[in-house]
This record gives C-alpha cells, structure tokens and sequence, in this order.
C-alpha cells in the first residue's frame, strides 16, 4: 500500500511517500523510496510509541472534523493529511454505479471483524456491507451498486488475503 502524506508544520509543509509491504508476519517500510527500520504499537487510545530507525517517539493523534490528523510529539505540534490512491479513484467516480452481479473484494490483508449485512437484504450504492481490520484500523467495504446480497463468503474472525472475494450483490 503507497500513501502519500502532506506533514504541515508551524513553519513548513513537506510531502512525503510511504510505501508499507508485507513481510511474513511483519510490515516493510519505505519513506521516500528508501527503506527504513520502524515499528509502532498503540500504547493507549490515540497514543502510539514509535520506534523509527533506533529512536523512541510517543505520538498523540487527534483526528479532525476537515478529515486531517493532528499530532502532537515531544512539544511539537504537526497536521497531516493522508492521500490513499484508493481514495482519489473512489472520489474521480463518485457518481458511477457498477452495473450487473458484482464480487466484492478484500482491498488488503486483515481479518472480517464485522458483517453488516446478511444474504438476501437489499443494499444501496456505497452501503456499508462488513469491516475488515488490517493494521490496527477498520476499514468499511461498501457496495459497489444498488441490488442484493446475493452471497457472503466470509465470517467474522476470518483472516483474508488481498483480492479475496467477500461477498456477491447482484
């Protein structure tokens, strides 16, 4: 998964390019096109503990209403914004609905920790149909048209691949 991530400072605002790569059990990180060692864990809600090649950071993350994120760490105050190419696409075809019987898709690795739907209901254009956790956050996949559940191939609790089908609205 590539981001790209707008850092806005007191005094300056950077772009910068973040790459994440699965690794066995592990993710890869590469910033800027060049990798480097990180780690993070959630350390209480909304606070991490960083690890960034060797050095210790604790970072409070604040989510905005305008959909930035504003981050505090060692006195310092940062706002940022995370573009996912996903998203652009999402944005560009808003307006367009899918036509015809649809397999849904896991956009990334994780685990189905919620169903939203069950087989034979009825679902509108960009309704939630379950939620998958994949690095600690939850992503809501959504219907790509207007129809019925025709099939759930998942369960809660089940781990996923990328581009494993889910479930079929037709």
């Amino acid at each position: 998964m590539r981001y790209e991530v707008q850092l806005a400072s007191f005094s300056e605002k950077k772009t910068r390019v973040i790459e994440l790569q699965r690794d066995g059990s592990d993710w890869r990180v590469i910033l800027d096109g060049r990798p480097v060692a990180a780690d993070a864990v959630e350390i209480a809600p909304h606070t991490f503990s960083i690890l960034f090649e060797g050095r210790s950071f604790e970072i409070t993350v604040t989510p905005s209403p305008d959909g930035t994120l504003n981050l505090q760490t060692g006195g310092q105050d940062f706002t940022a914004e995370v573009i996912d190419p996903r998203a652009w696409t999402g944005r560009r075809h808003a307006n367009v609905e899918a036509e015809g019987r649809q397999q849904v898709v896991a956009p990334m690795p994780g685990k189905v920790v919620r169903l939203l739907v069950k087989e034979g209901d009825y679902v509108e254009a960009g309704q939630g149909l379950l939620v998958v956790e994949a690095m600690k956050m939850q992503n809501e996949i959504r219907s790509p048209k207007s129809g019925t559940v025709e099939r759930i191939l998942a369960k809660e609790g089940q781990p996923v691949n990328a581009g494993e089908v889910l479930c079929v609205v037709s």
